[in-house]
This record gives C-alpha cells, structure tokens and sequence, in this order.
C-alpha cells in the first residue's frame, strides 16, 4: 500500500500524527503505565505487544535531584532576562497551549497511565507501534485517521529528508461510533487528548491539530450537509472547494454555537509523513461572507 484512501463514498475528516502521551511531571516524565480497571499493570498481557520498558516512579529526592539542574538553568535564564531588560532588550515571548496544574494529580503527577481497559476491550486492541517506548519515533510514525465511518491507526516508515515518501499500513480500525467523548487534557505540553470508549475503556494519546480532532470526534456535533445550506451559502463552499488542488477532499462543513460555517477540505492524496495530510479551511457566517475575525466559540476545545 502506498497512501491510504477512503473507500468510494467515504469522507476523510481528519489525518494527523498520534501516540500514546508521556509523563511530563518529574516523578513520571519519560514514563507511562497501561493498566486495567483495578491499577493493576497490563503491558505483559497485551496481545501481540512485544516487551517494552519497565517503569517506577521517582521517590520525591530523587525527582528533585532531576530538577536542581533544570532549576538553575532556569535561575540564570531568569537573571539573563533581567539584564536584557534592564539594557532595553525585546525579552517578550509566547506560550503554548498546555497549563502548569494538573487535571488529576493522581494520574498525572504520582502515576501516568495512558491506557485503562478491561479485558476485551477497544482499548486493549489497540497496536503496540502507538508506543514511544516500542517503536522509534524518528524512523517509524503513526497516524490516526479519521471519517465519517471509522477510525483507523495507520504506520509508516519515515524519513526526514523525504516526507513525501508515505507507505502506510494500516494496523488497527474501528468504527467511528466506539467513541464515547474525546477529552482535551491540557497539563503541560497541551496536545494531549484522553478518548472514552463506549464500552468503558480509554486511551491518553498525544495528537497533533488537537482541535480539529476535537470537533470531529465530538458526537454532539453533527456534520452539516451542503444541500442544507442557503443558495449563498452553497456558492460560497462551491468556490472554495474549486480553488482547492486535484484530488482534494470534498468540503467538511461543522456549525459553531455563533452560528458560523467552519468548511474544510482533507485531502487524501497529499500527504506529509510528518504532519499528515493537507488540509484548508476558511470560516463563513451566517449570510454566506467569509468571517475573517473568528467569534470566541468558533475555535474552542
């Protein structure tokens, strides 16, 4: 197989890295645990998983020795700052996304589970190749993609010097309505997202174009229909959709709670080994014109 495609009919929404996520605080940071409904550790039961590394969370000294370092780098940061300051230098930066307090302590300060599952659950079929601790990242990717039916986990090998080069394998799908919720977790990094399946099981994964996973795995929000829109409305996603390249995809269109059209195209033939695949969007109101200042519910998580 070269580049996956949806089957005839089929819409993809959605086709971006993943991996199950790593612990961040210092007691689990590089670390991560599979476990079943009791806490109780699962990788060794995982059915095709190769072994994998053994992790034990740092006693309190000991992550705090990992920290006096980093501690002291960031102390010299901070008095290179003030110098810079106080001599009239630009010293102004950004932030991501993520926050530095945790949603649930438990599981992210004093244990860092990415998987909870039962036996014979969505969870637990899941491919080992998700694993940062089993597969290595900087020769091998894995890509989660998204349709109107299903999911799919999909591996390739990858080089940096030749993205373009994508030969998928597709190791794992499911249908789209497994899904219970998708969760935005957001404890430092900000990319990561739990997904609840129906049957009680879940997953912590690190994602890239988070939001746009969100609205697309989110059941509560419908895919609106181009036959549905007003005739201005309909030209509007016409134009849109002919300036786009050949071969790509036909036009997503979501509603946000203002009332805007959020319409994309997902193309399924361009594709980045790194990023996924191309997509484009813009954001129309109500009346049909392109809303280029974006209300505040137009982008939430």
């Amino acid at each position: 197989m070269a580049i996956w495609q949806p089957e005839e009919g089929e819409t993809l929404l959605y086709r971006s890295r993943v991996s199950f996520a790593t612990g961040e605080a210092m007691r689990v940071r590089g670390m991560r645990w599979f476990r079943d409904t009791e806490r109780r550790d699962i990788q060794g039961d995982l059915e095709g998983w190769p072994d994998g590394p053994s992790y034990e969370v740092r006693t309190l000294r000991a992550a705090l020795g990992r920290q006096a370092p980093r501690v002291a780098l960031m102390t010299l940061g901070v008095a290179v700052m003030v110098v810079l300051s106080a001599a009239g230098g630009n010293v102004s930066g950004g932030s991501g996304g993520g926050q530095d307090k945790p949603d649930d302590r438990a599981e992210e300060v004093e244990d860092y589970p990415v998987m909870r599952a039962a036996p014979e659950t969505v969870a637990r079929s899941l491919p080992w190749q998700l694993d940062p601790g089993r597969s290595n990242l900087k020769r091998y990717k894995t890509h989660l993609v998204v349709t109107d039916r299903r999911m799919l986990i999909l591996g390739l090998p990858y080089k940096e010097k030749n993205r373009a080069s994508v030969k998928d394998e597709v190791l794992w799908e499911a249908p789209r309505d497994v899904v219970d919720r998708v969760e935005p977790k957001d404890f430092k990094t900000g990319w990561d997202v739990k997904i609840h399946f129906r049957d009680g099981s879940w997953v912590r994964w690190t994602v890239a174009d988070r939001l746009r996973l969100l609205r697309y795995l989110d059941v509560s929000r419908a895919l609106v229909a181009a036959d549905s829109l007003s005739p201005v409305q309909r030209r509007r996603v016409e134009e849109f959709v002919a300036g786009q390249p050949d071969g790509a995809g036909p036009p997503i269109i979501t509603r946000s709670t203002c009332g805007c059209l959020q319409v994309s195209v997902c193309s399924p033939t361009e594709v980045d080994g790194f990023f996924g695949s191309r997509t484009s969007d813009f954001l129309m109101n109500a009346q049909g014109e392109e809303q280029k200042t974006p209300h505040p519910d137009d982008y939430e998580e």
